[in-house]
């Protein structure tokens, strides 16, 4: 079933950038990059936020299935990812946000292996 299998190549590449240092989960609030989970919960603007890169995945039988998931680094080097779906189910706030770093050129500087 390729639904399955789309859905285990995203668990891998989670658990690859994990294992690369990117640990913790972002969400977009109030215009604003948050930390979800964390004690500290730091807030960034979108000049303080680098995208790493990115994986879009996509439905077999639904192209409105498609989602895409970031890698991004802080400032102040906190690694993590936010993912957001496309189309009627996106999260527009996570991806007006992604917009205003990719716009201010803080894209794709791949740190990583």
């Amino acid at each position: 079933m390729q639904d399955k299998e789309e859905e285990r190549s995203l668990i891998n590449v989670e658990k690859k950038l994990s294992s690369d240092g990117y640990t913790q989960d972002f969400q977009v609030r109030d215009g604003r990059l948050c930390t979800i989970g964390s004690d500290s919960n730091r807030t960034y603007g979108p000049e303080d936020v680098t995208i790493v890169d990115f994986y879009r995945f996509e439905g077999e039988s639904d192209p409105d299935d498609m989602s895409i998931l970031y890698a991004l680094e802080t400032n102040d080097g906190v690694r993590g990812t936010i993912s957001s779906a496309y189309g009627t189910y996106g999260d527009s706030d996570a991806l007006d946000f992604l917009k205003q770093v990719e716009d201010l050129g803080k894209n794709l500087h791949k740190h990583h292996k």
